[in-house]
Formats: C-alpha cells, structure tokens, sequence
C-alpha cells in the first residue's frame, strides 16, 4: 500500500511538470471564473462535472482526481504538489501504520462514491422527467377546464311503497366536481341508514339506490356540484304511492327521511376590537349549540394566515365558545381576524378586524414605534435589517432611527448605529459568530427616541454556507461516513482569493459589499481584508481598518458623495494572505430615496351607523410603497387620529368605531422605506350613518277577514327597514301541498294589509309577503299557517291587529292597535289586554276587567329589565273574540338618552309642542292626537331641524286640548307623549301675550355722575338692541336733541342712552324721558331731576368745576394737617404738585411769614415744633404760585383744634412715659415717672392699693417738664403695697404700676434711714462754737 501511494504521488508530479506550461494560463483564467459550488446532482451543474469534479464535491479522493487524464491544471494543485513533496515522508509512514487496512477502507468509500453518484443522478432525472410530466399534465387539465354540469339531470319518480328506485345522474367538469346529495334541502348521510341507501359514484355516473321505499323517503331530492369554476345543481322528486291510497311526496312539506344532529351554528360573536400596543387581546365566539365531533377544530387566521397555539398565542376551544389570547398585543398583530367552523354543509367564518393603539409614548412629544422589523442575509458576524416607519410622528416629524442588538447571553440591550439611519433598513456588523442575538429598531424626532418596536426572533449568527461543506454517505450494513470538504482540503495551506467582489447593497450613506469566498477555502477559518481605491488612482487603502471580517460582507460608511470607489478583498488564514481579488466594478454612494408621494382622490363612503368604507388612488410610482396610513377627524376640529398602525397593502378600507351621525373627515399617507409621504388631500365630510339596503322580511301573517272568495291579510312591519322607508309590500299564494308560489300583486300594496280576490272557497292557502324600498325587495316572511278560505258567520268579533308599541319605559309602555275588521253580529263595544312575562310563555294575565273603547292603552307596573308580551281581543255582544298575534318580546327599560315632549312659546309668540331626538336619520316625525287622529294643518304645522320635530298651534282654543304624540317613523321607538290641559293653555297663553308684545329689560336705571372737571352725565342701560332700535328723549314735556351744551349718545350694542352737560345749570332742572323701540319690544324710563337731587348734583358739579380750574397750576395735593410724632414734636405740613422752577412757596402765621422746611422734589413742606406752648396756637396760611396761578391752604390751630392738638400730645406724653422707679430720701420715698416732656393737659393722680391718694401731710405729688413724682414722708410699714399713676389725656388713662413690697420695700426703707442719719450728722456739724458759725459748714451746706 505504501509503495502504491508512493507511485501514484510521483506520477501526480510528473503529469503536473509536463502539463505546467500549457495549463498555467487556462488553470488561472479558471480560478477566477469557477463559480462556487455545494454538493449537488450532475444534473444542476452538468456543464461543469467533466473538468470540476472536487469542487462540487462528487464524493471523489484526492488519489482518483490526480489520477484523472482529463482533469485540468488548477494552481491548487501547484500548492499540493510542493505540499505532497514536502509532507511524503509524513504520508510514507501514515500508510505503513495502516497497511492493508486503510487502503481497504478507501476502496469501499471509492465504490460507494461511484455508486451513489450513479443514483443520485438517476433519481435526479427521473424527478427532471417527473417534474415535467406534471407540468405537461397540468397544462392539459387547464386546457381542459370546465366548470361542472349535469349533462343527464335528476328526473322524478313515482313508486309504490316497498319498490326499490334508483335516482341518477351524470355530472361533467374539469377539475371533477365535488358531489352532494340533499333530501328536502338537507344533506344526506348515507351512514344514517345504510341497509336502505346505496350510494355510488364513477366516472361522472352519480346514482342513489333506495331499496325499499317508504312514505318517509318521499320528498324533493338534489344533487350539488361544487368545483373551484362553480357550481350546478338538479333536482327530482320521488313520489310514493301507498297501498292505503294516499300519496306520499306530493308535498314539499314532507318529514325528512334522515334525522340530522343539531349542529352548531356563530352566536355571538366578537365585534371590531381596539387593544393598545403591550396589552393582552382576548377574542372570543360562542356557538348555538355544543360543538359536534367534527366541528372541534375551530380554526383561526389572522389575514388569511393560520394561528396555532404557542407560547404567545393562546387558541383554547370548548363546548359552545372558542377564544384566541395573545398574551403582548403589537402593531404586526393588527390585521383582520377569522374564526372558521365547519358544518354539514359548508365553511362558516366571523371575522373582525382587531386594531391595536399606539403605547404612551416614551418621552413627550416622542414618535411611535416601528414595526415589521425583518431579519435577512444572516452571515457570521453581520445581518441586514429592514422595518416600516411608524404611522405616529409625534410632536415633530421622524429624522430618522437607532438600532438596537441584544446578545441573549449577556442579557442587554446596546446601540448599533451612533449616527441616525434614515432610510428603513440598515446593515448590522461586528457581530460574535455563533451568538443569538435580537433587534429592535426606535424612531427618533425632535423630543428624542420613542417606544421600541417589537424584539425579532432570536437569530444566530452562522455560516449561511456551512451545510454545503459536509454530506454524508452510506456504506454497506447501514454504516455512513461523514465527508466535510475541510477534509478533502485539508493540504490547503495559504488562501486564494476571493471572488465576485460586488455591492449587494447601495444607499445614500452607505454600500454592503459582497464576495464570494474562495474555493478551496481550506480547512483553517478564513478573515478578510477590505481594500479600496478611488477611481482612477492605483493606490489602495485598507478599509476595515481595525475590524476583523469574518463573513463576505462588509458595510463601508465612510464614502464621499459624488466619488467613485474601487475595492478588492484579500483571504486571510494562519499561513498568511491571498493576493487580492480582482477589482470590483466602479461602486458610488446611491442617490437620497425620496420619501413617496401621498395618494390622491381619498373618498369616504357610507358603510354602517359606526363605519365608513374609504378609497383612495394610488400613486403612479408605487414600486417601492409598502402600504397606506389612514388618519380621520372630526369635521372643523382638526383634532387628526390615527386609524391603522400596520401599513394597509390595498386602497381601500373600512375604518370603525366612529360616531354614530358624526361627521368626519379622512386622509391618507404612502409608506415606503425611505419614509411616509405627506398628507393627501382631506376627503370631503361624511356623515356617519348606515347605507341603505333592502329592508328585512315581515312577520305574523294574520288572516283579518274572509268572505269566501276574498281574504284581508295583515302582518307585521320589517324588524328593520334598510335605512329607507318601506315604500311597499309583495304577497305570493300558493295552496296548500303545492310547491310552487304565484305572484298576488304586481303594483306594492302601501299598507300592511291587502285583500286577496279569486280565491276558491273550501281550499287552504298560504302566503308570504316582501318589503321593498329604494333599494330593492327584501327576502320574504315565513310562509303564513294553511288558511281556510271559508266565509267567516261566527257572532264574535274578528282578531284585532296591527299592535305596536311606544312610549316604552322603565315601569310602562303604551300599546296601540287596529279594530277587527270583521265585527261579528254586533258592532265591537270594547277590548280586553292581556299580558304575558317571558319570550314565549303561554301564562296570559288579564290587564283590564272592563273593556276598554280606545284602540289604545297604556300599560303600568311593570317591572324594569323583564321581558313581555301582549295581545288584545275585542268584545261585541256575543263574546270575546279570539285574540290577536302576540306582539314581539318587549324589555321594559327606558333607552339611553330617552327624552320627553316639552311645551312652550317660541320667539315669535307661537304655543308649541316640542320632541328632540339623540339619534336622528333621514327618517321623519309623526304626530298625531289620540295615538290616532292626524293632525289638523289648520291648527297646527309640524317643523323638523335636524333632530327636533315640533307642532306649532296657530291659534291655540280649546279645542286644541288633549292627548298627542310623537314618533319617528322609521324607528317607533323613539316616541312620546304629552296630554295639552287647560292650566298648560292658560299658562302659555299669557306668556305669548308677554313674548308678542316685549318689553325691552332694564339693567341699570338712570344714574347721575359728576366727573373731576364739573361735567354731569345722565344714563342708563338696557339689554343689547338690535341696529334697528330707536330713541325719543322727552325733557318736561318736549322732545330733545343733542345741542353744544347738552350732547346726547345711544349705543345700541351695548343698549346705552346717555346725556352730557358741558356745564349743569339751573334750566336743566326737570324730568327726563327716554322712550326706546326694537322691533315689537318697547320700553320708557323717566328721570325726576329736580329739587334737593337737582341742587346737590349742581354744587358738586361747580365745586368740582373750581377744583379742576385750581388744578391748572401749582396746587396743594395735601392741604395743611397737623401731626404729633414718637418724640411729642407738633409738626405741621402740606404737599405741592404740579410745580415748576419758578413755583413759591410761602409759610404764614397771623400774617407773618415762618420759616420751614421745603423739599421741592417732593413738594412736601414741613414744620417742627419741638415744644408745644400756647404760643403754637393761631391761624397758619402756606400760600403756593407761579406765573400759571396759585392756591391756598389754611389751618386753624384755635379752639377745638388746638385742644384736639393738646390731646394728642398729651397722649403721646403718656405713651412715652416709662415705669414707675423708687428714689430713697432724707425726708422719706419718691416715686416718679420719665416722659419726653409733661404738660398741664395730662391730668395725672396717684393711687395706693387701688385709692386714690389725696394731698396730705405725708404725701406731696409735683411735675417738672420731664418728670411726675410723689412724696412719701417718714414712710413706715403702712406705706407697702402697690402704688399706681394714672395720666388722663381727655380720651384715654394710661396707667404706670410699682410694687413696693418685699425686699424692694426693705431696701428703700433702709437707704432712707441711712440717709436720714447722714442728714442728721451734717446738720450737728454746723452748730455755732463760741458765738461764730463754722464757715466750711456753712459753704458745704450751701454747696
């Protein structure tokens, strides 16, 4: 073996030398234009197999390719050549170790290569002729489509009971119908009774057996055909005669053969649901029934796509309800949902459409979040992300957005992008290989960055390629070897080069460039390096820099605009670098995308009372728009919402929850990558209301009247009129037992109740009615119950009918019916009501004992929120007649919004009955009295705006009084009632006298002013007039006018008369008038100006008058006043104004000019007087002038002003005084008081122990200019206690206290007794020694 190997190496090298030079130039023209290749069937690449046979990997040993004659000289071979000469001592021992058994190994991988690459290839061309068949096949069954028919129809059968018939047909169609057997419009299961039905079907020949006929096989049977081009359909009706002599099938109304199980049908059902963004959505249908076994898988779609169960999708479906829960609603969630059920028949679906709102945004005035972000062109260390911009701005328009990653491991959310991308994709690098990563995108404007979209999925990052470098092969007893291409590679040591360097993507700030990697790569990881170049230099410079690249692509972010690049990429392993690649294609920086433009012709059409469908034209370039953003407001308001947050792909949509008769408007924008458009034009306003359709079938057929070859028919009005009003009724007949219906009447009957002539008496007879409005007729009733047409003898009354019912409230309604039209023996003399609680409970009570004559009645004491039914019979002579068709079940609940008929008096003096409805359509109101009279267009006229109808009475009477009511004729129940007595007519009659002949309201009566300057202004105010008001002013007697003195204004706006004397005088003494008219409104207001008020407004006038005049120069703002301060100073002052610089200002006493203080910027003059003595008291004058006049002001400081003086003064004495203090002396105590200085006006006295003390021989009070005091001579224990002076100012006593007692006492007394010893001693030292006096003594004594 080794020897083997050795041979086969040395003849490689051999064939390489000779064939070196001949191959060298096609070896490396093939090296850069072989595309890469996986493992794949010679029949996918077949031009390549004969001179490429390791690179698509044909399962081939390195030993078989070198052996090949044929195989050409690629320069990977050059690298094994040396590798093989450099490495044969490694191998020589490799193959000695294994021996014999390694090259027995490589023999069988030899043989099973060569014999899988035999069946793959087979098997890849019989799936090539496969695939080509089918296509073939299935042009010829286009060519041959058909929709389906019944060349040989059903045909009916008549058999007698116990035969076996067979029924057949032959149904044709391409593709081959689905076929269905029905018996009297049920499916047939043939698993029902299948000893007695034997069904087959082949070739087109459909057949059913039944054995032995019985009465109950009898009926109408049909056969479906259903295919995807349509559908066709037969029918046959078998006829059963029994030996009895009756005749079996010759009804249509025959018992089915088959007894089917109640299957279940939608009940309830969700309605369009609103859920905002992050909030559980819970969805749910309930059923008629419990679900049958075949119809418990319930199925749910989101826009057509199937919902399954998943730990964020809930689908849970038992018994009668199903339900899907998503835990976190988002904006991708936002679509229309489908329940689908399945039934015998067909395929029953709800759908609804489920919009979820905006979150509250992140930061103020932040945009929403985006949407739909997808991840693609996952490599090993990049990804390329792509979204839709939201349909939220926010405050301010989006600029652009951040992309966000997540490495799950780590568990955090980091930035990608430090610059705002603003195109809607974006090329993420840098990334870990073999990392789950997630991303989320965020929108940024003006406020910041909003709400983050949903998180993706997690995605890994990989080797897109990584599966085509490795295949298994299976050997013989089910044993396989895995062979990966590293394997076969492995003597690759420096890399090649890539290839098929292009940009994969181009934007406006950046390109993704794209290579092919080389081929081999080799068994070691490759990098890249990035080069670039700009055109038309031969310099290159490393674009990725620092980065490492590990996947063939890399996004370039720094290129200038308007310059074109050049780039190249060189493979790196750990045996070094490749030479570069080939240069790319000249690569520039894309052009701005352009945001798209916005759609036009946005139209709004009337859908439903909550829904409106809109349209809109799409733009011409529409390549690139990924849908539509719909936005309404309510008429006027500009107040603009936002409709989907999921772009809408078509143009055309039903927007919901809109407000029932609100107008609106409508907007569309185009959303595209590069961003939404603006705004398209504003639809014009709709207003919210249902679109008409054909009304709903009538009900409760009753047969009124029968003359034996005439019927009178009434029935019951459509539950609902399609938004129109019914404009008439249809009836069909048919006779009992036949199945086919004829028309009664071609012109519509306008009325609910129409005679049927011709009819044969004896014979029973069924009929059915349709409504019809504007837009069609509507499907027909039931079929009535079988009538005898035979005529009516019987003494008691017909049945009444038509019952309706109004005025339905919480505790009453009002029921309102027909009389019988058939009377009986004797004419109907009242009618009996009875009431049933329940939807179809026969229990019926007794409502009246005594008949009642009106064809109307009002039911009290019922129950809020129970339902009932009711029925009237009338009553003749001969009895009770047989009671009418129960009337629909009625709640008893007042509406929302229910309102009451009002009555009142119009502005234009008219008594009216007023009734405004919440919900108003294109309907109309009827009135009427006594629920039945019309009303008389003489006496009154019925007006409609908008929601409000009212009754106008012209001249209101008595005959006027009574019962009426109101109610909108498309929807009865809207109504009211109101009875009109005579106190209402009384009442309002007066008020339209007062409304007919108005009187213009008062707001203020006359008033006299007198302005600063003497002027004097009479007025009043009325309420607003109109323009068209008038004024006549009467002064005593006689109709004045504006004059120079005496001006006269009417504002008519503002309702005011005035008038303005320049200057009053005493011919201006009188009464004044003013007479005003507006319209029919009239009023007079009189002013008696005269006498006392005359007299004082005059001299208030000229004293104000002289005021102003004083005012033209220099005057007194502050006259002469006379102040006492703190310090007990008099000071006397005035304030100037109005001053200029040869303004004067003098000071006089008795005539005599004083001196005083002038400050002339604030023209405040002052006079202090520290010491007030009657020298102070007299007459002061301050006269002030210039060239412009002068003023003057006095001050009398004599009689009662100067007392007033001396009490203020002795008053501030008295504040100032301060506490009593003790003063020990030779004689005994002093008790005395400071003050700033003492008056004789301040009366004082002195109190002890609370009394007075009188002047005696041991007290002595006294006063200096500063101080008061009193005397204590000897004092002894008598004289402790509480000692109080008391100062009278004239107005007020101010008290001082001192509590001489205690050790203060004890202390006083004993420095009095010192002193007095003292006292004592110095008078025994003046003695006289020997007749002459110590002069020292005496001069100290004197001292």
């Amino acid at each position: 073996a080794s020897w083997w190997v050795i041979m086969e190496t040395r003849v490689v090298m051999q064939r390489e030398q000779e064939e070196q030079s001949s191959q060298m130039s096609h070896s490396m023209q093939l090296s850069s234009q072989i595309k890469k290749k996986t493992f794949t069937s010679s029949d996918e690449e077949a031009s390549y197999s004969d001179f490429y046979p390791i690179i698509p990997a044909d399962l081939m040993s390195v030993k078989e390719i070198l052996n090949m004659d044929n195989f050409p000289r690629h320069r990977t071979w050059e690298i094994l050549k040396e590798t093989l000469a450099a490495d044969e001592e490694y191998h020589r021992d490799k193959w000695t170790l294994f021996g014999n058994e390694a090259e027995k190994v490589e023999l069988d991988v030899i043989r099973n290569q060569h014999m899988l690459r035999t069946r793959v290839d087979t098997m890849a061309l019989r799936k090539q002729a496969e695939k080509k068949a089918s296509a073939h096949m299935k042009y010829l069954e286009r060519l041959n489509q058909k929709a389906p028919d019944f060349p040989i129809p059903l045909r009916a059968h008549t058999v007698w009971e116990g035969m076996t018939v067979k029924l057949s047909c032959t149904v044709q169609g391409c593709p081959p119908p689905k076929v269905t057997w029905y018996k009297d419009g049920v499916p047939l299961r043939m698993a029902d009774q299948p000893w007695n039905y034997s069904l087959q079907q082949k070739f087109g020949f459909n057949s059913l057996e039944i054995r032995r006929c019985a009465p109950d096989d009898a009926g109408e049977y049909k056969v479906v055909a259903k295919s995807p081009l349509g559908e066709a359909m037969t029918f046959g009706r078998l006829v059963v005669n029994s030996y009895q002599g009756a005749v079996a099938g010759s009804e249509s109304s025959q018992t089915p053969a088959l007894k089917l199980e109640q299957e279940a049908q939608f009940g309830d059902t969700f309605p369009p649901t609103w859920v905002k963004e992050g909030d559980s959505l819970t969805l749910q249908c309930t059923f008629t029934s419990a679900l049958l076994p075949f119809q418990q898988d319930v199925t749910w779609f989101r826009d057509g796509i199937q919902l399954h169960h998943s730990s964020t999708v809930d689908i849970k479906t038992v018994n009668d309800k199903t339900s899907i829960t998503l835990k976190a609603a988002h904006k991708e969630h936002e679509g229309v949902y489908t329940a689908q059920l399945r039934t015998w028949d067909e395929i029953q679906e709800h759908s609804a459409f489920v919009y979820v709102k905006d979150a509250s945004a992140s930061v103020l005035g932040g945009p929403a979040s985006p949407l739909a972000v997808q991840v693609s062109d996952v490599n090993k260390d990049y990804v390329f992300l792509t979204w839709q911009p939201p349909s939220a701005d926010g405050a301010s328009p989006v600029e652009g957005y951040y992309v966000e990653r997540y490495d799950v491991s780590q568990g955090e959310w980091v930035r990608c992008n430090v610059h705002i991308q603003k195109m809607s994709h974006y090329p993420v690098f840098g990334l870990k290989e073999g990392t789950l990563y997630q991303f989320r995108v965020r929108a940024v404007n003006r406020a910041g960055a909003g709400r983050p979209s949903k998180a993706t999925e997690p995605v890994l990052t990989t080797d897109p390629l990584e599966h085509t470098r490795t295949m298994v092969v299976k050997v013989d007893r089910g044993r396989t070897i895995t062979i990966t291409k590293d394997e076969l590679e492995g003597q690759v040591k420096a890399p090649f080069p890539p290839t098929n360097v292009h940009a994969c993507e181009v934007s406006d700030t950046y390109v993704v460039l794209s290579w092919t990697e080389p081929d081999p790569r080799g068994r070691e990881p490759l990098t890249f390096y990035v080069e670039r170049s700009l055109a038309g230099k031969s310099s290159w410079q490393l674009a990725s820099l620092d980065m490492v690249v590990n996947s063939p692509r890399f996004p370039v972010f720094d290129l200038v605009k308007g310059k074109q690049y050049c780039f190249r990429v060189r493979s790196i392993n750990k045996y070094g670098v490749s030479d570069p690649s080939e240069p790319s294609e000249m690569i520039s920086l894309g052009k701005p995308q352009a945001a798209p433009a916005p759609p036009h012709s946005v139209m709004a059409i009337r859908d439903t009372d909550t829904s409106v469908l809109l349209q809109w034209q799409e733009p011409k370039e529409k390549d690139d728009i990924l849908g539509y953003y719909l936005y309404y407001s309510e008429t006027g308001k500009q107040e603009w919402k936002t409709v989907n947050n999921k772009p809408v792909t078509t143009p055309r949509f039903t927007v919901h929850g809109l407000k029932t008769r609100g107008e609106y408007v409508f907007r569309v924008k185009s959303v595209s990558r590069a961003g939404n458009s603006k705004y398209s034009n504003e639809s014009h306003p709709i207003l919210v209301k249902s679109a008409i359709y054909v009304p709903s079938a009538p009900s409760d057929i009753a047969l009124l009247l029968c003359t034996g070859s005439e019927m009178v028919l009434g029935w019951r009005a459509p539950a609902c009129n399609g938004g129109d009003p019914v404009s008439g009724y249809y009836l069909d007949q048919r006779e009992r037992g036949m199945e086919t219906w004829r028309e009664v009447n071609v012109k519509p009957a306008k009325e609910r109740q129409f005679k049927v002539c011709n009819l044969t008496s004896g014979h029973f007879y069924q009929f059915r009615v349709f409504a019809a409005n504007v837009a069609g007729v509507g499907k027909p009733s039931e079929a009535s119950e079988a009538f005898l047409c035979e005529k009516w003898t019987m003494p008691e009354p017909g049945c009444p009918y038509d019952l309706e019912l109004r005025e339905v409230r919480n505790s009453s309604l009002v029921l309102l019916w027909a009389a019988p039209l058939y009377e009986g023996k004797s004419p109907v003399t009242g009618y009996l009501l009875e009431i049933s609680q329940g939807d179809q409970s026969d229990n019926w009570t007794a409502l009246n004992e005594k008949p009642v004559s009106d064809t109307h009645y009002k039911v009290s004491g019922l129950q809020a929120g129970q339902t009932y039914r009711l029925r009237v019979s009338a009553v003749n002579e001969a009895g009770v007649g047989c009671a009418s068709l129960p009337t629909e079940p009625v709640t008893a609940q007042t509406q929302p919004g229910t309102k009451n008929i009002e009555i009142g008096v119009d502005d234009d003096g008219f008594i009216f009955l007023g009734y405004e409805a919440d919900e108003m359509n294109d309907s109309k109101f009827l009135w009427r009295k006594d629920y039945t009279e019309p009303i008389d267009a003489g006496r009154a006229r019925a007006e409609t705006k908008k929601n409000r109808a009212v009754l106008i009475f012209t001249e209101p009477s008595e005959e006027d009084l009574g019962l009426y009511t109101v109610e909108m004729i498309d929807n009865t129940n809207l109504s009211s009632s109101y009875d009109f007595t005579a106190e209402d007519l009384e009442r309002l009659k007066e008020l339209s006298w007062q409304v007919r002949n108005p009187l213009i309201a008062l707001k203020s009566g006359w008033q006299v002013e007198v302005s600063e300057k003497g002027d004097v202004r009479l007025w009043l105010q009325t309420e607003s007039l109109s323009n068209a008001a008038e004024l006549r002013l009467i002064f005593n007697d006689r109709e004045i006018s504006s004059t120079p003195h005496r001006k006269i204004n009417f504002d008519k706006a503002k309702g005011l008369v005035e008038i303005l004397f320049d200057q009053l005088s005493q011919e201006d003494e009188g009464s004044y008038t003013a007479q005003l008219r507006d319209g029919r409104a009239k009023n007079q207001f009189t002013l008696v100006f005269v006498d006392q008020k005359f007299r004082q407004t005059l001299a208030l006038a000229d004293a104000n008058r002289r005021d102003h005049e004083r005012k033209s120069g220099p005057y007194f703002q502050e006259f002469l006043s006379w102040s006492v301060n703190e310090d007990c100073e008099l000071i006397i002052k005035c304030k100037v104004t109005n001053t200029n610089k040869d303004t004067s200002l003098k000071w006089f006493k008795e005539g005599v000019v004083t001196q005083v203080v002038y400050d002339q910027s604030s023209g405040v003059s002052t006079l202090t007087i520290p010491q007030v003595t009657k020298k102070e008291a007299g007459s002061y004058r301050a006269v002030v002038s210039d060239g412009r006049g002068e003023d003057v002001s006095t001050l009398e400081l004599l009689d009662d002003e100067y007392d007033k003086l001396l009490q203020q003064l002795s008053k501030q004495c008295a504040l100032s005084a301060s506490p009593l203090r003790i003063q020990s002396t030779a004689e005994g105590f002093k008790l005395y008081c400071s003050l700033k200085y003492y008056i004789n006006y301040l009366k004082n006295s002195w109190h002890f122990k609370e009394k007075r003390i009188d002047q005696e021989a041991r007290t002595k009070p006294g006063s200096s200019m500063q101080k008061v005091w009193i005397e204590i001579f000897n004092p002894t224990e008598n004289d402790k206690g509480k000692y109080t002076l008391e100062m009278f100012d004239g107005k007020e006593t101010h008290k001082r206290y001192l509590d001489l007692s205690g050790q203060a006492f004890a202390d006083a007394l004993l420095e009095y007794q010192r002193l007095k010893q003292a006292a004592i001693a110095e008078k025994n030292r003046a003695k006289v020694t020997k007749g002459l006096p110590d002069v020292v003594a005496i001069m100290e004594g004197k001292v």
